[in-house]
């Protein structure tokens, strides 16, 4: 209407330079300007005000909304039709671009929820993610997510964060469900109703994050399921390994003590005597590994092997699992290369000691009888000390030699040899834990275990050797 009566004022004082028409074609202006900006409404009463200027303004007789000439009629009601036109026109085209941009903006906010909502499996950064995005797509003062869960407590999630929820109803409640399922409430305060759009988009919010959060609860049951059958995979290995393993020599043990005990056979023989209770020495030893290698295990998992470490010499740690080993080594040729100017190592004691006899012992089991096993350690001064145990077994598939360390793994011979599958599972913690690395590799005449563990200990290198201060 302002624009109207400016451009009224201004032809005001050049009508008698212009013609009518060239009046009725420079009203155009301030309805098209009117129309694009507010829209038709303001258009169209532009429109009309321009009619009624041009009428009574500049067609003769002035200051008359009287019409002498029929011409002059006809050209007023053509004006004003054209005016109504090119109002609809506008509008309609003003109202076709404003639908397309809210569209673009549903499809962008939409497409962003989508996004954000992709790969999260947590209940509560879902809760999170659609109460940010609703925030800032429907301009609410406070914005309130209630999810429930199966097995949890509900999940309740506002922001801003750092503003208290406003007293009374929720000015929007929406539900979140899914398969005649109530997931949870979704709760606007806001200073205007929605329009249709918004509660369109609003519903789609809630779609979405009921998708997502259907996706994370089967994904969690999945999981869980997963977990809960390798654990009695596991559960069902370890019970068939260790009664097998307890079984042996328990038998062995019985067999013995029986012997020595029973009243119908005389023991004169001191020699007899003695075989029978190393016999039961060595298959005690064999129960007190295996127990142990248990214990070891359940504290991997446990995260409570922590090595006790402490500056010790490799060559004592190696000479006591030999010796524990020696019965199992008597078919087999002990080979150790460990250097006297070795430096002191900075580990636990027994916990390397329990490497060694898992790896010696691993090496009884699958070499053949008579052959050797060979221990060999370097020091790569000042970084680490590498260690490698060798013996002449069998190889090892190379699709095979990452698994070697895992709990239960087994290949070569598996059906013919003795033993829990976790003893190399052990050494791979034991190593791990004192900040090491232990792989296993195939050797053209046999195959070999190696380690490496850090020389320096909180920053400081290993101390010298009382023979080397002499």
């Amino acid at each position: 209407m302002v624009i109207t009566l400016l451009t009224t004022a201004i032809l005001f004082f050049i009508r008698d330079f212009l013609s009518t028409s060239t009046i009725a074609l420079v009203y155009l202006i301030p309805v098209l300007v009117s129309t694009t900006l507010w829209g038709l409404s303001p258009g169209l009463v532009s429109g009309f005000s321009a009619f009624l200027a041009l009428n009574y303004f500049f067609t003769r007789p002035y200051y008359t909304f009287d019409v002498l000439h029929t011409q002059d009629l006809i050209g007023l009601a053509i004006f004003f039709l054209v005016v109504v036109l090119t109002s609809q026109l506008v509008g309609r085209a003003r109202k076709n671009l404003e639908a397309a941009q809210a569209r673009e903006l549903e499809t962008t906010r939409l497409y962003e929820l989508s996004v954000r909502l992709v790969g999260v499996n947590d209940l509560p950064e879902i809760a999170h993610v659609l109460v940010s995005q609703a925030q800032e797509t429907f301009r609410a003062r406070f914005v309130r997510a209630n999810l429930s869960t199966p097995a949890e407590a509900p999940i309740s999630v506002a922001t801003p964060t750092d503003q208290t929820a406003p007293s009374g109803v929720p000015d929007i409640i929406q539900p979140i469900s899914a398969a005649h399922r109530l997931l949870g409430e979704f709760h606007l305060w806001r200073e205007t109703p929605l329009n249709v759009s918004e509660k369109q988009m609003l519903q789609t919010f809630v779609t979405q994050t009921a998708l997502a959060m259907e996706r994370a609860t089967l994904l969690q049951a999945e999981t869980r399921a997963q977990v809960l059958e390798e654990s009695d995979r596991m559960k069902s290995a370890l019970l068939s390994s260790v009664s097998h393993e307890l079984r042996t020599p328990l038998a062995t043990i019985k067999a013995s003590i029986t012997s020595l005990l029973s009243s119908e056979v005389s023991w004169d023989d001191a020699a007899v005597r003695e075989e029978l209770l190393a016999v039961v020495d060595e298959e005690t030893d064999q129960l007190n590994q295996l127990v142990g290698n248990l214990l070891d295990m359940s504290r991997l998992e446990a995260g409570a092997l922590k090595p006790d470490r402490n500056w010790n010499v490799l060559a004592e740690i190696v000479e006591s699992a030999a010796g524990r080993m020696r019965r199992g080594l008597e078919a087999h040729r002990l080979l150790v290369d460990v250097p006297d100017n070795l430096p002191l190592v900075p580990v636990d004691y027994y916990q390397l000691q329990r490497v060694f006899t898992n790896l010696i012992s691993n090496s009884i089991k699958y070499a053949p009888a008579h052959t050797d096993i060979q221990i060999l350690a370097r020091a790569e001064i000042p970084q680490n000390l590498s260690v490698r145990v060798t013996n002449q077994g069998p190889p090892v598939p190379a699709e095979h030699l990452p698994r070697i360390f895992d709990k239960f793994h087994r290949v070569t011979n598996a059906d013919r040899v003795t033993g829990t599958g976790l003893g190399l599972s052990i050494c791979k913690g034991i190593v791990e834990a004192h900040g090491g690395n232990i792989w296993a590799e195939n050797l053209p005449g046999g195959f070999a275990f190696c380690f490496t563990l850090p020389l320096a200990w909180n920053g400081h290198p290993p101390p010298a050797l009382e023979s080397e201060i002499l």
